[in-house]
């Protein structure tokens, strides 16, 4: 398996084995600290490894965590699956609309199990704005801080904001986007989540930043949405609904956006056919419990379905990469912070998910896709000029308004 780079394992019975050459590749060691592990790592790597990493059973002694996982997977992306792995796929695929039930009361339950943490996690590792998403590099050199400001004034030019439109937020999070499309153009949001620690603290943001009168954080499920909005996004939210809900996700969608609205959906894709997503058991089980990472072939039959235009779809490539790298060099740096507030499994597991997740869209299949859609032909402009237009005209005013701050 391993072609490029050298990865050196050293078993329960203290032997040494070495993999690949000394070739100018990275390099990693790995120590076994349990005989058990020498045939679990066999039957399934993908989901025990992670799991003895977690419980200290496996450490990594040459490097870091994201090193080892670096050299493991850039080399297990060369390779074409094996029988046993293809095995996994379709008996996961077989239990999957088990695995993927997701009525409101499970939903809940899954959004509690990832996003009702203490707020200390994810003061250390995200932006100032909370925003739990793939950001957006207009450069190489930008920090975490400008790259998501940029995902922002990316998702509101292709909304074609007016002021006093009607905004939905599905999946609304701390509240950062919302709060950030009524101060820059002056609509009218309302968001939902499932999340009670999001819903308490956007709020609060939301009183903060003097805008009662047109944001507000409902907690509650988007089914149980009424009325009609100009514009509804949705970012980060799509891949918790599971593919058996996709229909119904497309349909209330349908039914809440006005006749001459837009959407936007930013989530999580792969490139390649549907299937199971790589480390998709361990995530499912420690971190994204119903989560399901999409291809555009579930996505767009559904849509069409639906009797929605898809007017524009981007993928951003490497950019949940950089923005995975960005979180984890956070969080390693305030490593300390979550320790005191849980323990030191739980701040490997949190290692393991931030740079496993990392190399699956550094080495593996995934992306992000933002698909824009509308009910009419006609609704959005011809070119993707407005685009470009509307960024760079909210960039120069950012500019001026942080100047005037300093």
């Amino acid at each position: 398996m391993i072609k490029f780079g050298r990865l050196t394992v050293v078993d329960a019975d203290g032997r040494v084995h070495h993999f690949g050459s000394d070739d100018g590749g990275p390099k990693s060691t790995i120590r076994l600290h349990k005989r058990a592990l020498h045939t679990t790592l066999a039957i399934d790597p993908k989901l025990y490894f992670g799991e003895a990493y977690m419980d200290g059973l496996a450490t990594v002694e040459d490097g870091t965590i994201r090193d080892c996982l670096e050299l493991i997977i850039s080399n297990i992306a060369r390779l074409e699956p094996t029988l046993h792995e293809r095995m996994q796929c379709w008996l996961q695929r077989l239990i999957r609309p088990i695995t993927q039930h997701n009525p409101p009361w499970r939903a809940r339950k899954n959004v509690a199990h990832h996003y009702d943490l203490s707020d200390t996690l994810y003061d250390v590792f995200l932006d100032s704005d909370k925003q739990y998403s793939c950001a957006y590099f207009e450069s190489p050199d930008d920090n975490l801080e400008q790259a998501q400001d940029a995902k922002k004034r990316h998702i509101a030019a292709k909304l074609l904001l007016k002021p006093g439109q009607k905004v939905l937020d599905i999946g609304s999070g701390w509240g950062g986007l919302g709060i950030y499309l009524a101060q820059v153009a002056g609509v009218d949001v309302t968001g939902v989540t499932l999340s009670e620690e999001q819903h308490k603290i956007s709020q609060a943001r939301a009183g903060e930043a003097g805008l009662d009168d047109r944001v507000r954080f409902h907690l509650s499920d988007y089914r149980e949405k009424t009325g009609q909005f100009d514009r509804i996004v949705s970012v980060g939210m799509f891949e918790h609904i599971g593919v058996k809900h996709y229909g119904e996700f497309f349909a209330k969608l349908t039914n809440l956006l006005a006749d001459d609205g837009v959407a936007l959906l930013h989530t999580i894709g792969r490139s390649d056919e549907p299937g199971v997503t790589e480390n998709k058991v361990w995530m499912r089980k420690y971190i994204f419990p119903g989560g399901h990472i999409p291809a555009l072939s579930e996505v767009l039959p559904v849509i069409e379905r639906a009797g929605l235009i898809v007017t524009d779809i981007e993928v951003l490539h490497l950019h949940y990469a950089e923005t995975l790298k960005a979180w984890y060099q956070r969080f390693t740096e305030n490593r300390d912070k979550v320790a005191a507030v849980y323990d030191e499994r739980f701040c490997r597991m949190w290692e393991y998910y931030l740079t496993a997740s990392e190399m699956s869209f550094r080495y593996w299949h995934n992306n992000v896709f933002q698909i824009q859609l509308a009910k009419r032909v006609g609704t959005v402009p011809l070119t993707r000029d407005y685009i470009r237009d509307w960024e760079q005209a909210h960039r120069r005013s950012a500019r001026a308004g942080h100047r005037r701050r300093r």
